[in-house]
Order: structure tokens, then sequence, then C-alpha cells
């Protein structure tokens, strides 16, 4: 007997094709954080809230004395639970709760990486998101066969080099497309 192991995209990242108009995921690039026959979580990387993260912290009853860090953009991650916080980073840590999506990759929701990033000893490369996005079992695979996503393994450049403005372009640019080119419609032969 024949055993199939799925094929995952956890740690990719899914880039909306035109035609999938909904926000948050309009010219949406989210990073997956989990993805098998369950279904799959990830994290809008580029969609802004209107939230800076001294703000976060200000609600949290943190203090930060780093103008730059507060000034920092809150990202919405997704639809589902907004006003759940998600710490995407690099670094993985030791913080109470984290979830390592792979070898590159951590996510982490509880408040002491808050108050490491505000004492400025949280991970260098770290974004906020509040909220995430999920897909029931096969629901992402049935957008993937309608085109509604391109997909690429995820990139620190982008998530944390890349104006949030151009990491649309620049994900789809990994896998080699211009997105001055797609179209809002697909075709299947």
């Amino acid at each position: 007997m024949t055993t199939v192991v799925p094929h995952t995209l956890t740690g990719h990242f899914l880039i909306a094709m035109p035609n999938l108009a909904d926000p948050p995921f309009a010219r949406g690039v989210a990073l997956l954080c989990q993805h098998d026959e369950d279904g799959a979580v990830g994290l809008l990387v580029n969609q802004l809230s209107e939230y800076r993260f001294g703000d976060v912290l200000m609600q949290m009853k943190l203090e930060c004395l780093d103008s730059e860090l507060a000034d920092a953009p809150v990202l919405i991650g997704g639809p589902v639970q907004q006003e759940r916080g998600f710490v995407l980073h690099r670094e993985h840590g030791h913080w109470e709760s984290s979830y390592r999506i792979n070898a590159e990759w951590s996510v982490t929701t509880s408040r002491d990486i808050l108050v490491a990033m505000a004492a400025g000893e949280g991970p260098g490369d770290a974004v906020m998101a509040l909220g995430y996005a999920g897909w029931d079992a096969g629901q992402l695979e049935q957008e993937l066969m309608a085109n509604a996503w391109l997909t690429a393994e995820a990139s620190g450049h982008v998530v944390f080099n890349t104006p949030l403005e151009d990491r649309w372009s620049a994900a789809a640019s990994l896998v080699g497309v211009d997105s001055r080119q797609l179209s809002s419609y697909a075709g299947h032969a």
C-alpha cells in the first residue's frame, strides 16, 4: 500500500490574483503559518490597520520609549478574530506562546513578546498583525484550483524590508510574475 504525503504550503506566501477583490484579501499577501489536511491558517503581511504598535502597547498598559517602534504599523492579519494579536518573527526565542512555522519563521501570541519588544529585547525582525486568515479543509485547494492565488516560498526581505505598498508586486516577482501583467480573469484549458 502506498502512503500519499499531502503537499503543504506552510511557510509559503499566498499572493492574491487580481480577481480576488474581497477585502482584506484584494492585492493581499498571506504567509501560511499552518497548512494540512484540516485546513490552513495564515497572516496577511501587507494590509495596514488603523493602529500603530504604540497603540497596542498602550492598550496593554506597556510603555515604549523607542519612538520608531511605537510608530511601526500594525497589520490586518485577516478577517478572523481581529481583536487577537499575532507577532510574526524570525528569531525563535523562548516566548510563552510561540508556534514554530518552520526553520525560519515563528508566530507568537503571548504578552511576553510585547514586553520584550517594548524594552528593546524582542526579535529583530518582527511584524504585528491583528486577526488571521483561515481556510477549512479543502477550501484553500479549491481557491488555488480557481486561480485565486499564486504561491511562493515566503521571503523575509518582502516582509521586513519591502514597503507595504510594494509587497504584493515583490511577492509575485519571487515566482517571476510581473504584477502589471496579471489579468483579473483566468481560463482553463
